[in-house]
């Protein structure tokens, strides 16, 4: 007698591999969701520090880090330090010097409460990168978060092989395109494409019609 020989029916081969591809695809879209939510936090840093620039600048008509009064107005110690007074913030965004005024811009702030944390140290941004502050080339006093740039363009959202759009490839496209080399997306839009033909018969498409297109039309790029 011939022994059977026991294996995987084709059902159950294809059963095993659309749950891999269901796995696979929701990895890869919680890791999108996580990078999307850590360059959100990354441009919620921009707002921040721009809120806390002009909040101090509207109540002491200075700017913080170059406030010239700043050693009189918190004089219990440890006391602060004075700027120059001159407009210009003295000091690269990266400065290892304490006394800089791109540092004392942090103590500055923190003291008058716009900002958290204590003393000269810059803070981090949500991806694990320092937080700096300097004069710009003729543009005044900026905050800035190096080699973090957002963008806007379409670039339109593949389908990945378990249907769902691949965001993450068209962010990635669409930050090559401006000459950076890998980004995340900030804002998805989404449309119904529909064949014209329809608009000749005077009715309504249905679902199989049409398609759903999904855009990455903001991305933080880098």
């Amino acid at each position: 007698m011939k022994a059977r020989q026991a294996g995987f029916t084709l059902v159950e081969i294809a059963i095993v591999l659309v749950i891999i591809g269901l796995l696979l695809g929701g990895i890869l879209k919680g890791q999108e969701m996580i990078n999307q939510a850590k360059i959100k936090n990354v441009v919620a840093d921009f707002s921040g520090i721009s809120a806390a620039y002009y909040g101090y600048q509207d109540r002491y008509r200075a700017i913080p880090g170059d406030d010239p009064n700043a050693a009189a107005r918190w004089a219990v110690a440890p006391a602060a330090t004075s700027g120059n007074g001159n407009g210009v913030v003295a000091g690269g965004y990266s400065s290892a010097n304490a006394a800089d005024e791109s540092r004392l811009w942090w103590d500055h702030l923190r003291r008058a409460g716009f900002v958290s944390g204590n003393g000269t140290q810059q803070p981090f941004n949500a991806l694990t990168g320092l937080i700096g502050v300097q004069t710009g080339d003729a543009a005044g006093t900026v905050a800035r978060l190096p080699l973090t740039n957002v963008v806007n363009g379409k670039e339109m959202c593949v389908n990945a092989p378990n249907g769902a759009p691949d965001c993450a490839a068209a962010s990635e496209a669409l930050c090559r395109a401006k000459g950076f080399s890998r980004g995340a997306s900030l804002d998805i839009t989404s449309a119904y494409r529909c064949p014209a033909a329809f608009w000749a018969e005077r009715r309504e498409p249905n679902d199989k019609e049409c398609v759903n297109e999904a855009f990455v039309s903001k991305a933080a790029c880098q």
